[in-house]
């Protein structure tokens, strides 16, 4: 089966190849119009070279920043996001095609919650024979990878945590999303030379590629690589022999035991798999309930608003949703996910499975076994399957092996500590999120930290500042302790 970065990596595959035809593409600008690439200029350079240059000469006056002056920069960009919220947000639906507007625009107003300069920290030890100061340093030039299914609200994120670190960033957008993307870096640097006098604190190319991204992963001058994908991009990423800090796919299982509030439950689902049309790394995929409780939970997401398809329906939208294979179909074998149907409105899938819902409809659901590829494929769509299982041992080991050891999200709806400490256990992943939905986990209406990297192949988590710092030990010999 399809990973997330297969997924993404094909579409980006696609996309340059029709390109380089001018064939009609369903994603990106208006059909049979090749894309312009961006305007030169305030961050945007013609090649990957001119773009590392001037983040390396912008990263000597980054660095020599005080703290006030670096949370000045973080300020100017959430002050942006909040600002252009809505075009920025209409700009990256109308270019990708991918998502729901509204919660484009709420993933703007969330860079609010990203940290910054707090986050940063000096520690100290001391004893009798002297003092040693552990600081953490700038790396110097991050390169960054961005994905299509938030290219503007991951640059915003990650410049906030590289730039409050004393980095600059070349970021390498996905081809699909460039132009927003080149857009917004654009408005951020005009604001931040206009207020701090420093140019090109972060930086792209004018027409990104898969090509491009090498270059930048090989340039002698980037000295650490951010990727928010899979294995594919990180195994390429790590060729280059530096350090990578790699934002992996992720699965999200939920469990629904016998003691959940049902209603708050659905509820909960329903606003964290629909949001964006559940292109979410950490969204709810799929669901294993209880059997006890399972009619109780089916009405329950119908109460919430949630639209249940029948076995029928759901055969027909695994049909447009997969290819078959050797006559494995999407219940067995290796099924691999097409891109038409990723992203887009639950209406649009509803009308795939041969029924009508209203437009105004978050999330479709339906029964399916636990071998469905809906339940065993990442497939980023507003259709969750519901597997019905005997108990909670049974859903918690379920749920394991449909998140396939990405260690990335679960969640729970139980009012039993035992249960929910036995499933975060077993999970062990990154995020794990109790009677809430996934989007509580960074920082929507939760007190948790907000990234759109969540490093899980490499372990460094939810990233921060601090995830783009390097420890530096100083050491002072002699008897300086004054107690």
């Amino acid at each position: 089966m399809l990973d997330r970065e297969q997924i993404v990596t094909q579409i980006a595959q696609e996309v340059i190849a029709r390109l380089s035809q001018r064939q009609v593409r369903p994603a990106g600008p208006a059909p049979g119009r090749r894309p312009q690439a961006a305007t030169i200029g305030d961050g945007v350079f013609r090649t990957v070279d001119e773009a590392v240059k001037a983040a390396v000469a912008a990263q000597k006056r980054v660095a020599a920043m005080d703290l006030e002056e670096r949370w000045r920069v973080v300020e100017i960009i959430k002050r942006s996001c909040e600002e252009h919220k809505e075009d920025l947000g209409r700009g990256e639906l109308e270019e990708t095609r991918i998502g729901r507007v509204e919660d484009k625009i709420r993933k703007l107003e969330s860079i609010k919650h990203v940290p910054g300069v707090e986050m940063l920290r000096t520690d100290a030890r001391s004893d009798t024979t002297g003092l040693c100061v552990v600081e953490h340093a700038p790396w110097g030039v991050v390169g960054m990878v961005l994905p299509v299914t938030h290219s503007v609200p991951t640059m915003a994120a990650n410049a906030i945590s590289v730039l409050a670190a004393g980095n600059t960033a070349v970021f390498s957008p996905h081809p699909a999303g460039a132009r927003i993307a080149a857009r917004a870096l654009q408005l951020f640097n005009r604001e931040i030379h206009r207020e701090l006098g420093v140019a090109n604190v972060i930086t792209t190319m004018a027409e990104p590629s898969i090509e491009a991204a090498g270059q930048v992963f090989n340039h002698p001058d980037v000295a650490l690589l951010t990727v928010t994908g899979g294995p594919v991009v990180v195994r390429e990423a790590m060729k280059a022999g530096k350090r990578v800090i790699a934002a992996g796919p992720g699965n999200p299982p939920v469990v629904v035991d016998e003691t959940a509030d049902l209603d708050a439950a659905a509820r909960a689902i329903v606003a964290g798999g629909g949001f964006d049309n559940n292109l979410l790394c950490i969204g709810e995929k799929e669901i294993f309930v209880v059997a006890s409780v399972m009619a109780g939970f089916m009405a329950a997401m119908r109460r919430a608003g949630a639209q249940e398809l029948d076995a029928r329906a759901i055969e027909r939208l695994s049909e447009a949703s997969f290819e078959r294979g050797k006559g494995n179909g999407a219940r067995g074998g290796r099924p691999r996910l097409k891109r038409e149907l990723v992203g887009k409105d639950a209406s649009v899938l509803a009308e795939a499975a041969g029924v009508r819902v209203p437009p105004s409809t978050l999330i479709l659901f339906g029964e399916t076994t636990e071998d469905h590829a809906f339940v065993q494929v990442e497939q980023m769509m507003p259709f969750l399957p519901v597997v019905r299982v005997r108990d909670v041992d049974e859903a918690i080991t379920a749920a394991v092996r449909a998140e396939h050891g990405y260690r990335h999200t679960a969640v729970m709806h139980s009012l039993n500590v035992e249960n929910v400490t036995k499933m975060a256990r077993a999970m062990n992943t990154t995020l794990f999120v109790q009677n809430a939905p996934s989007t509580a986990s960074l920082g929507l209406d939760a007190p948790s930290y907000l990234s759109y990297s969540i490093a899980t192949p490499t372990g460094e988590g939810v990233t921060t500042p601090m995830t783009f710092t390097r420890e530096r030990q100083i050491v002072i010999g002699g008897a300086l302790r004054i107690h």
